[in-house]
């Protein structure tokens, strides 16, 4: 590859042909590019592997290379923790990126705030940075704000009464949670309250105790991974006429094919610029950055781009950006380079860090979309 998205070319013409020369650069990444969550983990490794590639092509970080360390964790937060330890005790990176699921990324942000070293989560729940942890910073959305985002377009549509049917992982789980915790403030009420396991294989008990739920308007679906497109097809299989949300968990292409384009036809639910690219506006400002990624990783690998490889192009760029700045590969002048981070623009959203906000993203960054004739259109 010898092409950079837009981002990624910008930070490289910043850095400069002078400067002083660092030593080799070793950044590390614990990824679930294979096992049940490889739909986030695969895009994300192959991401980072044609930026590294690419931006060593261009003469990396003031003609020094940038090596990456990836591991695959396969989704389990053990052999998150030990590659993590690894990364840091063996390999000697100077930064970590991954955390492709909230279990792995709470086992490795661990061992980088022991260690003081910066780590980029790809994963979506609050709780990663919330309470702000100095070392620790996501790219992705948070679980809470998709809730906020979904509940401003519940109360906007004049729904008040809603069933909520939530995956008992740690994402659904944790995102229940924080609907539940601001449903209230959008004067909308939780009349009825089902869960589902990562491995059940129908649902159609859980919804039909919804739909015999007097008053609801509305169903939100918080999870990831195959269970959402199962509670889809089961939603459609009982023929439920009511508006159906689901999380940005499940916000690609691939959510579309396993649940069925009639199955998720008319589904709402928050996700980002990437899903819309050709929709954009000639004048929004993360056009240019999500057309460049999409082109460049369809072209290197002949599949859809997705969200969840744009949350780890985001954090490589919000890391190469951040050691430029930091002038050295030392890992606290690069998490405090980090944290100084203003108007970064990424697939996800424009990124600015302070001192109490190490997601660096507002409620704008997020797109509420519906899908339509087996597509995403944009709702507002």
């Amino acid at each position: 590859m010898k092409t950079l998205t837009t981002t990624a070319l910008a930070l490289i013409a910043a850095l400069g042909a002078a400067g002083p020369g660092l030593a080799e650069i070793r950044l590390g990444a614990s990824l679930s590019a294979t096992g049940p969550a490889s739909f986030l983990g695969d895009p994300e490794a192959k991401t980072l592997e044609m930026m590294v590639e690419a931006l060593n092509a261009a003469g990396g970080i003031d003609g020094e290379p940038v090596e990456l360390v990836l591991y695959d964790d396969g989704g389990d937060p053990n052999k998150a923790l030990t590659f993590a330890t690894r990364l840091v005790e063996d390999d000697e990176v100077v930064a970590i990126i991954g955390g492709s699921t909230t279990g792995t990324t709470m086992s490795i942000l661990s061992v980088a705030e022991d260690n003081e070293i910066p780590f980029v989560s790809l994963a979506g729940a609050v709780s990663i940075v919330d309470p702000v942890r100095p070392f620790v910073f996501k790219t992705p959305h948070t679980d809470r704000m998709a809730c906020e985002k979904i509940f401003t377009d519940m109360a906007a549509r004049g729904i008040g009464k809603i069933g909520m049917i939530s995956g008992t992982d740690g994402f659904g789980a944790s995102m229940q949670a924080q609907c539940k915790d601001v449903v209230g403030q959008f004067g909308i009420e939780i009349v009825a309250d089902e869960t589902y396991g990562p491995k059940d294989a129908d649902v159609t008990p859980q919804l039909t105790k919804i739909r015999g739920t007097g008053g609801v308007q509305a169903v939100l679906n918080p999870g990831f991974g195959q269970g959402p497109a199962i509670v889809t097809r089961n939603y459609h299989q009982l023929g439920i006429d009511l508006p159906f949300y689901q999380s940005h968990g499940v916000a690609s292409d691939a959510f579309i094919e396993l649940a069925g384009a009639d199955a998720a036809e008319g589904l709402r639910l928050p996700g980002t610029a990437l899903l819309i690219a050709g929709q954009l506006a000639e004048d929004d400002p993360q056009r240019a950055v999500v057309r460049a990624y999409k082109a460049e990783f369809e072209a290197a690998y002949g599949m859809d781009v997705s969200t969840f490889g744009g949350y780890a192009h985001d954090a490589f760029a919000l890391l190469v950006d951040a050691i430029s700045r930091a002038g050295g590969d030392d890992p606290v002048a690069i998490r405090d380079a980090l944290e100084a981070t203003s108007g970064l623009v990424g697939t996800t959203g424009t990124y600015s860090f302070s001192a109490d906000d190490h997601l660096g993203l507002d409620l704008s960054a997020f797109r509420l979309l519906e899908i339509r004739d087996g597509g995403w259109v944009p709702v507002d």
